[in-house]
């Protein structure tokens, strides 16, 4: 999956979000169960898409509240 960026996270609805969360989660079970000496970077990027979803994920949230 690729990278997203913010601009590109602002632009999907909430149940998206949620469903790239799900999807990068079990690709970063895959990649550090199948990890090599690459597998770190990859690893890392994907923990920081998911916190990039989190955090844009968070506000949205707040605003129905």
């Amino acid at each position: 999956m690729a990278i997203l960026k913010s601009k590109d996270i602002s632009k999907i609805s909430q149940k998206e979000i949620k469903e790239k969360i799900k999807d990068l989660k079990m690709e970063l079970i895959k990649n550090q169960i199948s990890s090599g000496k690459g597998g770190k970077m990859k690893t890392r990027e994907i923990k920081r898409t998911i916190a990039r979803l989190l955090t844009f994920n968070k506000p949205k949230l707040l605003e129905k509240v």
